[in-house]
This record gives structure tokens, sequence and C-alpha cells, in this order.
């Protein structure tokens, strides 16, 4: 493995964007939803639900986290509503699974969204056998990345020590209190929303453009 790398014994991963291409536009039908799911609640019109949207992710780290600040909504409806959608842009993608099967030590999933939308997920594209655990929105007590939080939720729940660990994530903001708290961080610049925001040098220690190649290539320094 890569010298950089060779500390690492603890690979934290991103979900929605980041273990699959965020070209299959999957996130695009759970974010119609989570506008329509808005628009129910608060009875805007689409536009202005849309909106509304956008602006509780970015003060509240999802739309979530801002419907249950001020509207009282159930997290569970919201998770299974604007979950209920098909798979079929998805595909296994065998040069990622052989890719994460190979790397050293333990493997997890931290993402804002719930475990059951995780395993659908992580099902359709191969890895339903390759991660140790899923730390989700649930797990996380709702304070969603990047609410620091939610990396202290996840350290102590699965015993880790950060500075063994490399975290994986399209949303760039999501990667600087992972690097706060001595993680090695890889930004996945695929051009998701917001991937790029505040994406500086000092917290991000690795990109590329998709995930699966550079997993496969961190061992040619050996080979």
């Amino acid at each position: 493995m890569s010298p950089k790398l060779a500390h690492i014994d603890c690979w934290i991963f991103d979900l929605d964007n980041t273990l699959y291409p965020s070209a299959s536009n999957l996130f695009g039908l759970i974010d119609k939803r989570m506008t329509d799911y808005v628009a129910n609640v608060t009875g805007l019109d689409r536009d202005e639900a849309l909106k509304l949207q956008k602006r509780y992710f970015h003060e509240h780290g999802t739309t979530l986290s801002g419907l249950m600040a001020l509207h009282g909504v159930d997290p569970h409806h919201f998770l299974a509503d604007v979950h209920a959608i098909e798979m079929d842009a998805l595909a296994e993608d065998r040069v990622l699974v052989d890719a994460i099967a190979r790397l050293p030590g333990r493997k997890l999933i931290f993402t804002n969204a719930d475990t059951p939308y995780a395993r659908r997920v992580l099902d359709r594209i191969g890895l339903t056998d390759s991660f140790e655990a899923i730390h989700d929105i649930h797990a996380c007590a709702y304070r969603a990345k990047p609410d620091p939080a939610s990396y202290a939720s996840l350290i102590e729940r699965l015993d880790i020590d950060p500075h063994r660990a490399l975290f994986a994530e399209d949303m760039a903001r999501n990667l600087k209190p992972a690097k706060a708290i001595g993680m090695t961080t890889l930004w996945v610049d695929n051009g998701s929303e917001q991937a790029g925001d505040h994406a500086t040098d000092d917290f991000i220690d690795f990109r590329t453009a998709e995930l699966a190649p550079w997993l496969a290539g961190i061992w040619e320094d050996l080979e």
C-alpha cells in the first residue's frame, strides 16, 4: 500500500454519491421527494418549497434537521417517504467491490440517510456483506454531518481511533470536521450537489473523481 496510507486500519465511507456515481442521479429522485414533502408540510407551492428545502440543508445540515427543528416532523415518517424510490439507476460495481474487499482493517458506512435505505443501496451495487457497521442518522441522534456531534457519536459507538481512519465523502464540507479530529480525508469530487462548497487543501488530504479506481490504485507502489 502507498506509504501515505500505511497507518490506516479503519476505512469509513459516505453512502450517497460516494459509493455510486453521482451521474446515476439516484439522489435526484430523493431530492424531488424531499421537495414534495416540504410542500406538503408547509403548504407552499413547489418552487417555494424547493427554496425552503435548500435553506434548511444549508442552515441545519439536512432538510430533515430543519423540518424536525421548525415543524416537528417525525424523522421515521420523513425517511420512509423520501427513500421510497426505485434503485434501477444502480448496478453492481465489481471494481469497487473488489477494491473494498482488499482493504485491510475495518470498513464502515457513515451516512445522513437511514440503515434500511443504505442496505438497499449496498445490495444493489454488490456491497451487501462488505461493511462491519452502518452509522446512520438515527445513530447520530439526528445531529447530521457536518455537525461535529455526529462524528463524536461515530467514534464513541464504533470505538474508532480517528488518527488511524480514512473518511471518503463527496461533500467537501463534511470532511472538515473529520480532519479536525485527526482523520485522513478523501474527497470524491464528482460534481454532486454542493460537493465543492468551501473545499480547501487544509482539510482535504486526497481527492478523486471516482472512488473505485482510486482505491484500486493505492496498491500500485507495491506492484
